[in-house]
């Protein structure tokens, strides 16, 4: 006789999942400010002349603060989970 063979029931595990939602609602806020930023820059740099103020010296400077300071800033914005306590010495 042939050996029999057990079978098992496989328990469906839940498993926890290793990433975690690490944006609040301002992070998102954030970040639609840089993406209205940029929209209104490049916006700036159509008008005119080529060689316009608006072209050439506010567009760039308006692009520059927004893929450098403004949307780094929505990804590394952190919510502040512990509230800083007054101790008095």
């Amino acid at each position: 006789m042939g050996k029999l063979k057990r079978i098992q029931k496989e328990v469906a595990k839940s498993s926890v999942s290793p990433f975690k939602n690490y944006w609040s609602t301002n992070n998102y806020f954030i970040l639609l400010i840089g993406i209205l930023t940029i929209m209104f820059g490049y916006f700036l740099m159509g008008q005119g002349n080529w060689d316009s103020i608006s072209s050439l010296s506010i567009s760039p400077m308006i692009l520059v603060v927004a893929y450098i300071i403004i949307v780094p800033l929505s990804i590394f914005h952190k919510k502040n989970l512990h509230k800083d306590k007054n101790v008095s010495s």
